[in-house]
């Protein structure tokens, strides 16, 4: 996939690519030089590891969208691919 950077240095990510990365627009990116390429890469969410009543539950460091059951079938619809 081929893109341009514009004269302000910014780089376009084409469509077909923030889609099927489901990137938005203020979605935070890790970008690193490596042998003179470019590799970005989504970060991680920090989470830390939480006794709860029913057990140790995983919670996220930052506000986190609410997951819909919607997001979950599209999720295991993308991953079974």
């Amino acid at each position: 996939m081929r893109t341009t950077i514009d004269g302000a240095g910014r780089l376009v990510i084409p469509k077909a690519a923030r889609d099927e990365l489901d990137l938005a627009p203020g979605t935070e990116l890790e970008l690193r030089i490596v042998d003179r390429r470019i590799e970005i890469e989504i970060p991680v969410t920090p989470m830390r590891l939480v006794e709860h009543a029913s057990g140790v539950v995983a919670v996220a460091d930052r506000e986190m969208p609410v997951l819909t059951a919607e997001m979950v079938r599209d999720t295991l619809e993308h991953v079974r691919r």
